[in-house]
Order: C-alpha cells, then structure tokens, then sequence
C-alpha cells in the first residue's frame, strides 16, 4: 500500500480556525467552597461558568438546559453521583465529562472510562492540572463525533477508534505532533484522498510495520 502523504503544516490553511468563543462549563461539586474555588480558576483561565450544582441530579438537568461545551463533576455527590450523571449526559451526547476525584485507582478509571468521561484530574489539582484534562476532553470528544458521523456500526467504530489510536501514537512519535494535530493529519488525509480515517490509520500503522 502507498505510504500516506507527508504531515501538512500546522501553519497556514491547513490549521482550523481558532475558535475564541470562551468554552461555556457545567461544574458539579457538593462541597461550595471547593466549587467556587474551581469557578474563579476556571473563569481565571477565560471559561465561562454557566452553571453550578451541588449533585449529580441537578448536574445532569444543568447539562440538559444549557447544552455547555463541558461539564466538570466530581465524583462523590449526593442523590446522583458524578459518574452516574457522566452516564446520562454520554448516553445523551450533549458534551464531553472531565471527572474530579480524590481517587486515582484503576477500578475507578475503568468505570469512568465506561461512562464516557473524556479525561479526569486527582484532587488536590491546579489551574495547570485542570486546563490540559479540558482540552483533552474537548479533543477526544471531537475526535468520537468525527468517527459517529463516519461510521454508523457501533462495533466497527470501535474497531476504527482503536486503529485510529495506533495510527496517531504513531504520527506522535514519527512527526512530533499533539494527540489533536495526529487526528487532525488522518482526518485531513482521509478527505484528501477520499478514503476513510480507518483505511488511513491502518496505512500508516502498515509503514510502521514494514520500515
């Protein structure tokens, strides 16, 4: 198979337009003053807070009534928990979930991950912890509506999430490129050449394996 074109510049046309609309956020945390802490961080950075909850419950119909870009709960909250309401909001598909915990084992990742939180922060957390898990979850939740809109078939996206994955741990490494520039190169490469991102992605996963 031909090898995949060279990366395109991350200059110029090739880039997307930024967006400086500030990123509208959800939080949820049933303890205020760790809340209104992380409100005045967030808002600090150039977030915009549109709403706060003290529970899941209430989250979950935040969400719902503001479409945000991003909901940040913790984990720990009465009447609906933070990964309970992580599962409404994902199976709702209204906004990616970064997930705030005091917790860092692997039951707990696991059971995030299958509640579609996009990315989670250990507390004690920073300015400098919390920003990077947000523009993890932003990308990895464009990267999954990118793939809904190209594959239909539940289990076939997956199969092509997870040679997508390859495909840009790869282009990471080869071209010393972000997780969102890697994605962005198969996405672009997939339009150029007419092919879809799983055929891309198994290309350069194929040029890796005959080097």
């Amino acid at each position: 198979m031909t090898q995949p074109p060279t990366a395109p510049s991350a200059s110029g046309s090739e880039r997307e337009p930024d967006d400086s609309r500030a990123r509208r956020i959800v939080l949820a945390d049933d303890e205020a003053l760790i809340r209104l802490d992380l409100a005045e961080m967030l808002e600090d950075a150039g977030y915009e807070i549109v709403g706060q909850a003290p529970d899941g419950q209430q989250a979950v119909e935040l969400v719902r009534s503001l479409t945000p870009d991003l909901a940040v709960l913790d984990v720990k909250m009465p009447v609906m928990d933070g990964l309970s309401a992580a599962e409404e909001i994902g199976r709702e598909r209204i906004c990616p979930v970064v997930m705030l915990t005091a917790f860092s084992q692997k039951e707990l990742v696991e059971r995030a991950r299958d509640a579609g939180v996009m990315a989670y922060v250990v507390k004690p957390f920073t300015a400098g912890d919390i920003a990077p898990a947000i523009d993890i979850a932003l990308s990895r939740w464009s990267e999954i509506s990118a793939l809904e809109a190209e594959v239909a078939d539940l289990g076939e996206r997956l199969e092509t999430r997870k040679a997508v994955d390859r495909a840009k741990g790869i282009l990471m490494r080869r071209l010393d490129l972000s997780e969102p520039d890697a994605f962005r190169w198969i996405q672009k490469t997939a339009m150029d050449r007419r092919l879809g991102m799983r055929e891309v992605a198994d290309a350069v996963v194929a040029g890796m394996d005959t080097d």
